[in-house]
């Protein structure tokens, strides 16, 4: 029997913890509240205290023990920040792609653009359709694309080092309907020639793209006229005219998406029933905010996984770590503890205090880990690894205040778990045998 008491202590002690990582701040908040009343308002409490107050008062004459702790934690929130930084920068820079005042029109059940072909008469009725917004000359403002892999050799990597780089062929109106996309060197690409403007990103990425360098790109050499920065997605491509585009990758009239300005945000919805409306289409319409937002969900997911399992596979380490530290400062503490016991201290008071020490070292292993992970990583370079049809995306690392607190969230159930079993052997202990020992 004593064995399934075991199991089910455990069971609850696994699902307190989930529920204090899923915990929100303000729930943090509201139980730190209701603790730090009890702990001032109740006998126990502060007795509590008083056991903690000389515990911590030993903590310099411990200081090698109580660092195992602190680095231990550290280095958990450090590389858990880490690694969920790379999903929140990733998730940051296609969620910062696009805006509400542009659509993005695909072929139906397409999830993305290389999965999408649109036929010319498609991207026509598309083009003349109501809610897309026009210029001075009465011309929509809709750009017919048309979106490839290319492979270019890495920056910095071996000779046969080849990545995948995101070719798209914009129509005449690319530029115009994103008006947050600039030149910042050279200048466009002239229209019917095989020339490009590439993005920040791309350039930092990959060989040869410099202003005046000329790439094989398929079987073709293409002239490099321009660099651009957007600030987005769009930083990781190069830009060349959609005709020729389509033509060196034989794909004739056909495009993979429309991208227009809309005559306000609200006029998304006149676009959809203009092309639902349509039988000769079979088309999806979002803004392409929506659309790029939806395009990191896969990708941040799978990131977020990957931190959370090396950061349990980590914290378990810690774990064991702070048991042994707290075990052995237990067993120091022997003869303190029982002569509290003696003298009337509960078994309780001295359980809430031992968690207590372990948890403030916790805490400032979480704070410490916090700080390194954003001091190394925040504002770090990164790409993906191309694969298939899909281009190398380079973005920036995210460390930000929620990912810090969800570190630090860790950090102390890390030192719950490593003072728990700790404080309930020192309430258990019998203060004659204690005394005895020594």
């Amino acid at each position: 029997m004593k064995w399934l008491l075991r199991l089910a202590l455990n069971l609850v002690l696994c699902m307190v913890l989930a529920a204090w990582i899923a915990l929100p701040a303000l729930g943090v908040a509201v139980l730190a509240a209701v603790l730090a009343a009890a702990l001032v308002a109740t006998r126990r409490g502060r007795q509590a205290l008083s056991v903690a107050q000389v515990g911590l008062s030993t903590l310099t004459e411990r200081l090698g023990s109580s660092a195992v702790i602190v680095i231990g934690i550290a280095g958990v929130v450090g590389v858990l920040v880490a690694l969920l930084a790379m999903g929140e920068g990733y998730r940051q820079t296609l969620s910062g792609t696009g805006n509400e005042d542009t659509a993005m029109v695909l072929r139906g059940g397409s999830g993305a653009e290389v999965a999408s072909v649109l036929a010319r008469d498609s991207v026509v009725q598309i083009t003349d359709a109501a809610g897309i917004a026009h210029d001075a000359g009465n011309r929509p403002l809709a750009s017919p694309e048309i979106v490839v892999a290319a492979n270019l050799h890495v920056r910095g990597g071996l000779p046969d080092d080849v990545g995948s780089v995101q070719l798209r062929g914009v129509g005449e109106q690319g530029f115009a309907v994103r008006p947050g996309l600039h030149l910042v060197e050279g200048r466009r690409f002239t229209p019917g020639l095989r020339e490009l403007v590439v993005g920040r990103g791309a350039l930092r990425q990959f060989d040869g793209l410099q202003v005046g360098k000329t790439v094989q790109l398929g079987s073709n050499p293409w002239t490099v006229v321009g660099v651009f920065d957007s600030g987005d997605a769009m930083d990781s491509e190069l830009w060349g005219d959609a005709n020729v585009v389509a033509d060196a990758y034989r794909r004739g009239a056909s495009r993979t998406s429309v991208v227009a300005r809309l005559q306000n945000p609200a006029a998304m919805n006149t676009l959809k029933a203009a092309l639902a409306d349509n039988p000769q289409l079979s088309v999806d319409a979002t803004t392409t905010l929506e659309f790029y937002a939806k395009q990191s969900e896969g990708i941040v997911k799978v990131l977020r996984i990957i931190g959370m399992v090396v950061g349990s596979i980590m914290g378990v380490g810690a774990v064991f770590g702070a048991l042994n530290t707290m075990f052995a400062a237990v067993a120091a503490r022997a003869r303190e503890i029982a002569t509290l016991r003696a003298i009337g201290f509960g078994g309780m008071p001295v359980v809430a205090a031992i968690l207590m020490e372990t948890l403030l070292l916790a805490l400032v292993g979480g704070i410490v880990g916090g700080l390194v992970a954003w001091i190394l990583f925040d504002g770090y370079s990164a790409s993906t690894m191309a694969a298939g049809s899909v281009g190398k995306l380079s973005f920036a690392l995210r460390v930000t205040p929620e990912l810090m607190w969800t570190g630090i969230k860790w950090a102390l159930a890390i030192g719950f778990i490593g003072g728990l079993f700790p404080a309930v052997h020192a309430a258990n202990m019998s203060p004659a045998a204690a005394l005895r020992q020594l």
